[in-house]
């Protein structure tokens, strides 16, 4: 059998590798947290897709449902789709304009 002071000095000097080793590893997920990480880019990137769709899907469904009860097929259609369109793109340059939080040189 091992002596258990000789197991203390091996999971000791075990424990001082891995973290030597940790430490001296580049880290996997750095570019993906934090504010300026590239998930927050794609955070960003899905709620600007998902708004202009859902803004040209709205003006379109509105503009249908308007054709049906005035009977104007297709001329209000086609005007709800460029104003959903159009408010689509405010949204878009709404999202791009604002300004974000400078960190500074790293």
């Amino acid at each position: 059998m091992t002596d258990p002071n000789d197991m203390h000095d091996r999971l000791a000097k075990l424990s001082q590798d891995l973290e030597a080793r940790t430490a001296s590893a580049p880290k996997a997920d750095q570019g993906l947290a934090g504010p300026n990480g590239i998930g927050s880019a794609m955070s960003t990137g899905f709620r600007v897709m998902s708004e202009f769709v859902a803004a040209v899907a709205v003006g379109g469904l509105i503009g249908w449902q308007c054709d049906r009860w005035f009977g104007t097929s297709p001329f209000l259609l086609i005007l709800f789709l460029a104003l959903g369109t159009a408010a689509g793109f405010w949204t878009v340059y709404r999202i791009a304009s604002k300004p974000t939080r400078w960190v500074g040189p790293r």
